[in-house]
């Protein structure tokens, strides 16, 4: 086994199928460089929503390891 990092392996394109590199260039998406610029004001209508968001999450996280 190796210590060098590789590559991942990418499964060839089919036709007309553009690399998600190349959407994102053309996209101007950017890196995240703060969680804050993650933040979304009124996202959630109220503390509820979000708490069953969250427990949501929290389940669907803790489903896998039964």
């Amino acid at each position: 086994m190796s210590s060098e990092q590789s590559e991942p392996a990418t499964a060839p394109l089919a036709d007309g199928e553009v690399p998600v590199e190349e959407l994102a260039r053309r996209q101007g998406v950017r890196p995240v460089t703060s969680v804050d610029d993650m933040a979304r004001p009124g996202l959630f209508d109220s503390n509820q929503d979000w708490d069953e968001f969250l427990a949501d999450l929290y389940a669907s996280r803790r489903s896998g390891l039964a």
